[in-house]
Parts: C-alpha cells; sequence; structure tokens
C-alpha cells in the first residue's frame, strides 16, 4: 500500500483479487479498480506520480501514468529466469529521484536496479545464489535506498536487515541476524521497510505480527 498525496487516496495492491485499487483518504466507502489482471506484490510511485507496479507472476515491472490501465514495462517481461533482464518473482520496488528502480528478485535471492531506459537490470545485493553469507541474501522483500546510495534489504528468510553500501558487493547487518524469534533483537520474516525524516528504519516483522523500530548510523 502507498499513500497518494497528489489525490488523497490510498493505492493498494488487493493480491488475491488480481487488481490494484484506489481508496479515499477521507469520507471513502467504496473502492476504485485502477488496474486489472495483476498479481501486484509491490508498489511505488515517483515524483511525477507515476505508479508502479510488479506482477509476481509475468515477472516485470511496469509503469503506469495517469488514468493509464496497460503501463510500460520499465524491468523485466522477458519471461521467468536468472538473466539480467528476468526475475524470478520480483517483489518490492523502490524508486529513485533519477527514476532507477530497485526490485527485490526473491527467487533469485538478489537486489537489481533497473536505470531508466535499460534494457536489462545490474545486481546490487545479492546474486550469490541461496545463503546466509554477508555476500548473500535468501528471499529478499522489502527494499529502500537512502540520499547516499546505501541499499536496506528485509532478508526474510535470514531474519534480517542488511545495508550494502554504494558500490559494494558485501553487507552488513543493521537490524536482526539473532536467530528467528520474538525478542527486540531478533526478527521473524522482516517483509516491509519504511524511513521517517529523522532517519529511523520501520521494520514489518511479518511472522512476529510486529513494527520495529531501529534507530540506525546511517554513516
Amino acid at each position: 500500500m502507498i499513500v497518494d498525496k497528489r489525490n488523497n487516496s490510498l493505492i493498494i495492491c488487493d493480491w488475491g483479487n488480481w487488481r490494484i485499487v484506489k481508496w479515499p483518504r477521507r469520507n471513502g466507502n467504496k473502492e476504485e479498480t485502477i488496474i486489472s489482471d495483476i498479481l501486484c506484490n509491490g508498489l511505488t510511485m515517483d515524483n511525477n506520480g507515476n505508479l508502479y507496479a510488479s506482477d509476481y507472476v509475468k515477472n516485470e515491472v511496469r509503469r503506469y501514468k495517469m488514468e493509464d490501465k496497460k503501463g510500460t514495462i520499465v524491468a523485466g517481461g522477458n519471461g521467468k529466469g536468472d538473466h539480467l533482464n528476468q526475475f524470478n518473482y520480483p517483489t518490492y520496488i523502490f524508486i529513485d529521484e533519477h527514476h532507477s528502480v530497485y526490485i527485490s528478485d526473491m527467487g533469485n535471492h538478489r537486489v537489481m536496479k533497473w536505470m531508466k531506459g535499460a534494457k536489462e537490470g545490474i545486481v546490487v545485493a545479492g546474486e550469490n545464489g541461496y545463503g546466509d553469507s554477508l555476500t548473500q541474501l535468501s528471499d529478499p522483500r522489502g527494499v529502500i535506498v537512502d540520499e547516499m546510495g546505501n541499499i536496506y534489504v528485509a532478508d526474510s528468510k535470514n531474519n534480517r536487515v542488511m545495508r550494502f553500501s554504494k558500490g559494494s558487493k558485501e553487507g552488513s547487518i543493521i537490524a536482526g541476524g539473532n536467530g528467528k524469534g520474538p525478542q527486540p533483537n531478533q526478527l521473524n520474516s522482516p517483509s516491509g521497510l519504511s524511513f521517517d525524516r529523522q532517519g529511523n528504519l520501520y521494520v514489518v516483522d511479518c511472522e512476529n505480527h510486529r513494527v520495529q523500530k531501529f534507530d540506525i548510523d546511517s554513516n
């Protein structure tokens, strides 16, 4: 789910109904289907108000301009696989100020960066197969990038959040990494990530049914 401040509405991946819906933020009692026939797993919006959505089945990310129901492929769309122009179950997505799209390629255990207009992506985290070393990911989900280009990944099956400095192939553990569990220093299948204005990191700790807040050092 994302907030569309321009139109004062919520945009939601209605995963089970194969659609994306829009709800008014105030006095809303009926949804509007804005995109159909999509098994959406991730949503984001750029600074021009264009909507980006990942399709879990079609292994692609599309950009939708206002009132556009078909969209344009901006990443993937070349079938399921592990080549640089393919995905294997893309999930969460993030877009930066240059309109480069970061995608958690969950089935390939990596995060891809597709620059605007690119025909293939660049591996920016993972790429060493399923595992728990500092160069590996295991079913990555939430992804977010800070102003310095550091990439944060919810490494769900490893129950940790990883940070990859710009250009680095080896990450560091900044949250969790202490085994699966309910303790404050543990996570259980983390998914979504978000920052507040003070730089605190919020983690949707899925199987613990909670949201954790972490004060991290961005340096």
